[in-house]
């Protein structure tokens, strides 16, 4: 062979050779330091895979084993941020040679592993690196599919109280994602903890992928159990990387509304057993639960909500401004206990178990006081400014007195306004405005003006379910107080209270059970009392420093005087109070003796006063030893001339009323002239103010329809 064919021969079997030996030792994990650098400086945490392998062809497949996503370095875990057992990708390499296009028909995970952590220190180890915006930047990569096959995902976060695993997979299109006509969907179940209560949840939605189109409505089927709170969602959403709308239905259920603020963020007073569902929409940045209906308690419940996420700043912090608009047709006001700091519903509530029931009934019994004492919660109520009408058709429950309620009330930082609150009872109405101030020390002060308009008597006797009696009451009432419950605001408070009516009608129990009539209570008892006239009743009460005492206490009736005085300890809760009772006429079967009430106020101690009662009634033993006749002789009474005060008494009622002034005499009044008419308020010789007509015609005419 000659050597021009030597060296041809050698030129061209090198490269064979060569061709040959790469075919044959070739290995795509040389290329893996490279891909691992890459991939690093992108996710801005440390990227290595174990194997990688190439499939070449016109749509070129890629294959990573092992891959590991490392945590951020010095982050405290050692289990790594993320982990795929194998990463496939298909690549068009035509598309991208001649057309400069990145298309990826399919992505596969098999076996992604996730592990989000957040440390008490508020570290986390998936914050990933933020890359500045290109001058030019390359259009996105059109990825055709994405599916996972047997995803975990574990997220665990100290400041929400979330310790929480996933299991994720791709699968076949059902339900709300197939009635989009979409192919494919994302199914995840979840089991854990969220705000240290057990969490438990479903979720069929649409593709991952399908996230990013802006056109097609985005499928949700979500179910959640956290606790005691059951959220099921159903619907779509606009735009859902944008959330530029949603069209989704809401359904809430649980044991209290007040579990709903570790999920909402709305701060809700506890309430009993609910369950609600609406329509929940988002635009322009607005949450709204429309058309909602439920039941909470025994009470029905309907109305719209709406909510802009972060329409204010407080403290340099975004926080919701929530609107709401309630109805309830029938409400029962034991459900309302959680906003006036009290247990609501209680042992009648259907749905609990008997252990409940029992335990309900337990913390009933055994609480010392009357009044709650519950601290209200002021970070809860500067966690949202809300804006509330709510409006009750009718209230429900035998012992309650009130028809309608009605309540506009706002929660701005922190501070409550009730402007007004009103209550209908019969013919009348209570309403009044009240303002809670946040202060220094988690106390709140209070200012609260109340005022009776023609309360129909009828509708407070018949919730006793002892008395009876018809007429129209007028009053007002005052508080001024700091504190940080309800006992509290009681007992150091001060203000006052002022009652009035003329004309009207008691049953004669009540005035009997002041005189000890034996007879009359006893035909009331059975059911059969005799009217009694109310010529006129005036209640005229101060508070100073949580002592409530009596500046006049008068019932004028027709066959009695009544009279009562005394104070209520409202920081002690303690009564210490007598009722003096006079008949205006002979009577037979009567032993006027003074009534006492000490005790408590949740646990009071009724009696007629025991020295003038003993004495007559052993005068009475004695001479029915000698004749039974003679025995009635010491419950003869002569009768007491009526002091007819009350026209002037009303009239000073009804000046403090007008003037906002419950509890303190009128101006112009001296010592001396109340002590004449043994009631404040009356000047040294003035005639008797004459009634208000008004007030009388109204009660002629409430008797009038009730005979």
């Amino acid at each position: 062979m000659t050597r021009r064919g030597r060296i041809s021969l050698i030129a061209t079997a090198v490269p064979v050779v060569v061709i040959a030996l790469l075919v044959i030792f070739w290995n795509w994990d040389w290329f893996i330091p490279i891909v691992d650098s890459r991939a690093s400086a992108s996710l801005g945490h440390k990227v290595t895979i174990k194997h990688l392998h190439v499939s070449l062809g016109r749509v070129t497949t890629v294959r990573a084993d092992d891959v590991v996503v490392a945590n951020p370095a010095h982050f405290p875990k050692a289990a790594p941020l993320a982990s795929i057992h194998r990463l496939t990708v298909s690549l068009n390499i035509i598309d991208y040679i001649f057309h400069g296009r990145t298309v990826i028909p399919a992505i596969d995970l098999d076996g992604p592993v996730i592990d989000a952590v957040a440390t008490p220190q508020k570290q986390t180890n998936y914050a990933f690196k933020s890359t500045k915006p290109a001058a030019k930047p390359a259009p996105p990569p059109q990825i055709g599919a994405l599916t996972i096959e047997d995803g975990k995902v574990h997220f665990v976060d100290p400041a929400l109280k979330a310790d929480v695993h996933l299991a994720v997979h791709t699968e076949a299109a059902t339900g709300i994602v197939a009635a989009q006509h979409q192919p494919s969907q994302i199914a995840a179940t979840a089991k854990g903890t969220y705000n240290h209560q057990p969490i438990t949840g479903t979720l069929t939605a649409g593709a991952l992928l399908n996230l990013r189109n802006t056109t097609a409505p985005y499928p949700v089927d979500l179910a959640l159990a956290n606790g005691a709170t059951h959220v099921t969602l159903v619907g779509t959403v606009q735009n859902p990387l944008h959330f530029a709308g949603a069209n989704l239905r809401l359904t809430l259920a649980g044991a209290s509304m007040a579990d709903l603020y570790a999920l909402t963020g709305i701060p809700i007073p506890a309430t009993p057993q609910y369950r609600i569902s609406g329509n929940l929409a988002y635009a322009k940045g607005d949450i709204d639960f429309t058309d909602f209906h439920g039941v909470v308690g025994d009470s029905d419940l309907e109305g719209n909500i709406r909510e802009n996420p972060g329409a204010v700043l407080s403290n340099g912090k975004a926080k919701p401004v929530v609107h709401m608009d309630l109805t309830s047709h029938h409400v029962d006001l034991n459900d309302l206990g959680g906003f006036i700091a009290t247990k609501p519903g209680g042992t009648h509530e259907p749905g609990i178990s008997p252990a409940q029931r029992a335990a309900v009934a337990k913390s009933e019994a055994t609480h010392a006081n009357l009044l709650p004492d519950k601290p209200f919660n002021l970070p809860k109520l500067n966690a949202a400014n809300i804006y509330l009408h709510y409006k009750a058709d009718s209230i429900v429950g035998k012992s309650m007195p009130f028809d309608t309620l009605t309540a506009n009330l706002t929660i701005v930082n922190g501070a409550i306004n009730l402007h007004p609150v009103s209550f209908g009872i019969g013919t009348g109405r209570v309403s009044g405005d009240i303002a809670l101030t946040p202060q220094p020390d988690k106390l709140i002060h209070a200012v609260a003006t109340i005022d009776a308009d023609n309360v129909n008597i009828s509708k407070l006797m018949n919730a006793t379910h002892v008395f009876k009696g018809d007429g129209l009451l007028q009053g007002k009432a005052s508080l001024n107080a700091t504190g940080n419950s309800i006992a509290s605001w009681a007992g150091n408070g001060t203000g006052g209270l002022a009652l009035y009516m003329t004309g009207g009608n008691l049953s004669d129990i009540l005035v009997s059970l002041s005189g000890l009539e034996f007879g009359n209570a006893l035909v009331a008892a059975l059911g059969l009392p005799r009217q009694t006239d109310v010529h006129c009743f005036v209640g005229d009460f101060a508070l100073n420093q949580g002592l409530f005492s009596t500046r006049t206490l008068l019932l004028d009736t027709g066959s009695s005087l009544v009279r009562g005085g005394g104070t209520v300890n409202l920081k002690t809760e303690a009564i210490n109070y007598r009722i003096d009772s006079k008949p205006k006429h002979f009577s037979i079967g009567s032993l006027p003796a003074p009534i006492n009430i000490g005790g408590t106020m949740k646990k009071p101690s009724i009696g007629p006063a025991k020295g003038p009662l003993i004495e007559r009634g052993a005068a009475a033993v004695a001479l029915g030893i000698v004749a039974a006749p003679l025995a009635l002789i010491p419950t003869i009474q002569f009768g007491a001339k009526d002091p007819h005060v009350c026209q002037a008494l009303v009239s000073e009622a009804e000046t403090q009323s007008r003037d906002g002034r419950p509890g303190q005499a009128p101006l112009g009044t001296t010592p001396k002239a109340a002590r004449a008419l043994k009631v404040p308020g009356a000047k040294p010789g003035a005639k008797p103010h004459a009634p208000t007509l008004t007030t009388r015609q109204l009660n002629q005419q409430q008797l009038q329809r009730s005979h």
